[in-house]
C-alpha cells in the first residue's frame, strides 16, 4: 500500500503529470492566511463539543441549567469579543491608512524628484544647446570676419615696409625735382587711366617692373604726384602700427556711390564707402589719431589730396576704372581714415 498512497506533502514523480502545486505557495494572493485558518478550525471544533454535548449529555445534569449556563457566559462574552474585533480592525485599518499615506509620500517624492531631475536635465540641455549654437554664431562672425577683413601676411612678415624701398626712394627724388619747377609736368606726357590707378596702387615687389613704371609716369604729373606723396606718408605711418592694406579686406562700394562721393556727397549718403571693418586696424588709427598730432596732420592732409583728386578723376572715368581704383592700396588707406575722422557718419 505504501507504494501506491502518497502524501500531501510529498512531491510529485518526474514524468508522472501532475501539476507543481508546491511551487504556487501556502496562500496566493486570494487564499486563505493562517489566522483564517485557526478560526475555522477553532469554530469547527466549537460546533463539535456543542453538538456533542447537547446529544450525549445525559439527562440528569440538567441541560437546561447548561443551557442557561452558556447563555449567560456568551452573553458576557461575545460584547468584550465583538469589541476586540472591532479594536483590532480600527488597528488594521489605521495602520492600513498610515502605511498608504507613506507609500502616496514616497510615491510623490518620486514624482517630484523625476520631474526636477527631468527639469535639470532639460535645462542643462537646453543651455548646453544655446551655448552651442551661440558658439556656433560667434565663430561665423569670427570666419567672416576673417575672411573679409584679415590677412595672413600680417603674422607672417610683421617688419615688411608699406610700400617698396625703392618705390619710396623714387617717390622722394621726383618729389625733389618737381619742387625746383613744372618743366617736368610740362614735357611729361598725359597719364592714362590705367597707370594713374596702378600707379595709386604703388608696387608689388621690388621685381614690380609695370608697377615701378605706372609710377614713374605718375610722379611726372603734378596732381597725381601729391596724392602718391601723401599715401606714402600714410601708409609708412600706419606701417608703424603694423597696419597694412594688403591685410585690410573692405567692403567694396559700388561705383555709383564712388561718384555721389566725387560730386560731393559726404555723410551717410556715402557710408558705404567706410568699408574697412578691421576692428584692431580701426582702433590702432583712432589712438594714433588723437595722441600723434604729426600723423593726424598727414592723415588730414592725405584726404583732402584724395578729395580733390578723385572730383577731377569721377568726371571722366568708368564704372570699372572707379571700381579699379576703389581696390587700391590708397583707397584702402582713403576708407580707413575716412572712417576714423568721421567722413561717412
Amino acid at each position: 500500500m505504501t507504494g501506491s498512497s502518497s502524501s500531501p506533502g510529498s512531491s510529485p514523480k518526474p514524468g508522472g503529470g501532475q501539476p507543481l502545486r508546491r511551487l504556487e505557495g501556502p496562500a496566493s494572493g486570494n487564499g486563505l492566511g493562517g489566522a483564517e485558518l485557526a478560526a475555522i478550525g477553532l469554530g469547527a471544533l466549537w460546533l463539535l463539543a456543542a453538538v456533542a454535548f447537547y446529544v450525549f449529555a445525559p439527562e440528569e445534569t440538567g441541560l437546561a441549567q447548561w443551557a442557561d449556563l452558556i447563555t449567560t457566559v456568551l452573553a458576557v462574552v461575545l460584547p468584550l469579543a465583538m469589541l476586540w474585533v472591532a479594536a483590532s480592525a480600527a488597528r488594521s485599518a489605521r495602520v492600513m491608512r498610515e502605511e498608504s499615506e507613506q507609500l502616496q509620500a514616497a510615491i510623490d517624492g518620486l514624482r517630484q524628484s523625476y520631474l526636477a531631475q527631468a527639469q535639470q536635465h532639460a535645462g542643462v540641455a537646453e543651455t548646453s544647446v544655446a551655448k552651442r549654437l551661440e558658439e556656433i554664431a560667434e565663430a561665423t562672425r569670427k570666419t567672416e570676419t576673417a575672411l573679409a577683413t584679415f590677412h595672413t601676411s600680417r603674422r607672417a612678415n610683421p617688419l615688411r615696409p608699406a610700400i617698396p624701398q625703392a618705390a619710396a626712394e623714387m617717390t622722394a627724388a621726383e618729389q625733389g625735382s618737381l619742387a625746383l619747377g613744372t618743366q617736368a609736368a610740362d614735357t611729361a606726357p598725359p597719364l592714362s587711366a590705367e597707370q594713374f590707378i596702378r600707379a595709386l596702387n604703388f608696387p608689388e615687389t621690388a621685381e614690380d617692373e609695370e608697377g615701378f613704371a605706372a609710377l614713374r609716369a605718375a610722379l611726372r604729373d603734378r596732381k597725381a604726384a601729391q596724392v602718391i606723396q601723401a599715401a606714402q606718408d600714410v601708409l609708412t605711418l600706419l606701417s608703424q602700427d603694423g597696419i597694412y592694406m594688403d591685410d585690410l579686406r573692405p567692403d567694396m562700394a559700388r561705383p555709383e556711390v564712388w561718384r555721389q562721393f566725387g560730386q560731393g556727397a559726404r555723410g551717410r549718403a556715402v557710408a558705404a564707402l567706410g568699408g574697412v571693418r578691421d576692428r584692431t586696424s580701426l582702433a590702432l588709427t583712432a589712438a594714433r589719431m588723437k595722441q600723434d598730432p604729426i600723423f593726424r596732420d598727414a592723415a588730414h592732409h592725405f584726404l583732402r589730396r584724395f578729395d580733390q583728386m578723385f572730383a577731377d578723376f569721377e568726371a571722366e572715368a568708368t564704372d570699372g576704372e572707379i571700381s579699379a581704383l576703389g581696390n587700391t592700396r590708397t583707397a584702402r588707406a582713403f576708407m580707413l581714415l575716412g572712417r576714423v575722422a568721421g567722413t561717412f557718419d
